[in-house]
């Protein structure tokens, strides 16, 4: 009780904090828009269900006099492009943090076992040679594909006897990565035309964010309950994350079925940062220093941390965004959030604050 309390307590902060965050965000742009009226956009937005005479409707409970100028700023170019913001950054910090405990190092990040690098693969190729696809495959259907091919091929390599040791999964993860990016490479020399837009995609991006890449297929939020539902395995599975902490051993004396969460936190952590890589590109150091500063603060407890650095994560990547496109010239926000990671990374580790977990 005293966990739940605990990240009840924080997530309600953080979500207060990324609820402002998102507020701002969609009122700074080359049109500036009240905090107030934002607000109110997307209150008018929300719909409730009512019943009348029998009969099942969405009813919007809110109307305010906006110009319409403005709403159509807010809900259709700022307001999409947020949320996926939102959804990313809360992918990607979530995996950081359960990848960081299952390895036992807070300099273990979403890509480690080659997701990003696969999807890298994935993307570009369609990109460059999309007719040696088969069936048609999109950018973000390949990308997605090869975030898992790759991720559940380290595990195929790292495993013996049933058994998957951290160490040799780490240095296949490592292996792998190189492997492919020697074939983004290669893809790359031969890109041609297509050289800027593979370049764009892959230092991250979120300015082609519409209403679609949620809610693509019969009004069915699509990304969100997927990122949703792999988040609350991950969280179902925080008190055994804890108990690997101490060692497999112990964890298998604790009554631990040691490789069947192994294999499903894999699982599910490639699941989630595969999403979040397919429709954003690579943004790196979210996964990494997120987790690491929210367990410098709430500890080590990932019935905590997880729900407390997914929250942070979202926040961060807005307030990204929102800078990487409110200078003179629009930047990818993996640019951002590298030139923000790295030195504070860095200050961490000369003030001595990384350790082993």
């Amino acid at each position: 009780m005293h966990a739940a309390r605990r990240a009840a307590g924080w997530s309600a902060v953080l979500g207060a904090a990324l609820v402002a965050v998102v507020v701002l965000s969609a009122g700074i742009g080359p049109v500036p828009v009240p905090a107030e009226t934002v607000l109110k956009a997307i209150l008018e937005a929300v719909v409730v269900p009512t019943f009348a005479g029998g009969d099942f409707a969405w009813r919007h409970p809110f109307s305010f006099s906006l110009q319409q100028s403005h709403r159509a700023i807010v809900m259709s170019v700022r307001l999409p492009r947020i949320l996926l913001g939102a959804l990313v950054g809360f992918a990607l910090a979530a995996a950081g943090a359960v990848m960081q405990g299952f390895f036992r190092n807070p300099m273990a990040d979403p890509s480690i076992v080659g997701v990003s690098s696969g999807a890298a693969v994935g993307a570009v190729l369609s990109i460059v040679a999309p007719a040696v696809l088969p069936f048609g495959f999109g950018l973000e259907t390949t990308a997605f594909a090869g975030a898992l091919v790759t991720a559940f091929g380290v595990y195929a390599i790292a495993t013996e006897s049933g058994k998957t040791p951290v160490a040799t999964l780490l240095l296949a993860g490592v292996a792998v990565q190189t492997f492919l990016g020697a074939i983004t490479s290669f893809l790359l020399l031969n890109a041609g035309e297509s050289m800027r837009e593979v370049v764009y995609w892959l230092m991250g991006h979120l300015d082609n964010a519409g209403w679609d890449d949620f809610v693509p297929v019969a009004g069915v939020p699509v990304l969100p309950l997927f990122v949703l539902a792999c988040f609350a395995v991950l969280l179902a599975y925080a008190r055994d994350l804890n108990v690997l902490l101490l060692g497999e051993e112990e964890a298998a004396g604790l009554g631990i079925e040691v490789e069947r969460t192994k294999q499903l936190l894999l699982a599910i952590s490639a699941l989630i940062t595969g999403a979040a890589v397919a429709v954003s590109g690579v943004i790196g150091f979210v996964g990494l220093i997120v987790p690491h500063v929210l367990r410098l603060v709430v500890g080590p407890d990932h019935r905590v941390l997880l729900p407390t650095s997914a929250l942070a994560g979202s926040a961060f990547l807005v307030a990204a965004d929102t800078a990487a496109r409110s200078g003179p010239q629009e930047l990818p926000v993996g640019i951002v959030t590298a030139a923000v990671g790295a030195p504070f990374f860095l200050f961490l580790l000369r003030k001595r604050r990384v350790h082993e977990l």
